[in-house]
């Protein structure tokens, strides 16, 4: 029995490691989907304000937008060169 309790966090750490494994994936695969498709991608992150986000574009451009919850729309802050898009891709690990 001692085994089996040794063994159980083990179990949850890999199940956990799959589960982000497979929702990284799910990630990518529905960026390349929405640029293929010609519509943005949005970019959150825990550095920028809550009703702040990127959007990469199929273009390769990506601006820091504002959202407009009530309205449910964007509007855009700034738009970046290709040099500071390229370096934000890297940040969040992005082909």
């Amino acid at each position: 029995m001692l085994e089996e309790v040794d063994y159980y966090p083990f179990y949850i750490s890999m199940n956990i490691k799959r589960l982000e494994k497979s929702a990284a994936l799910a990630l990518k695969n529905l960026r390349l989907t929405k640029l293929q498709n010609g519509l943005p991608f949005m970019i959150n992150s825990d550095l920028l304000p809550s009703n702040q986000c990127y959007l990469e574009y199929p273009d390769g451009s990506i601006a820091l937008v504002f959202l407009n919850r009530k309205m449910n729309d964007f509007k855009t802050i700034t738009e970046y060169s290709s040099e500071q898009a390229d370096l934000i891709r890297k940040q969040f690990k992005l082909p």
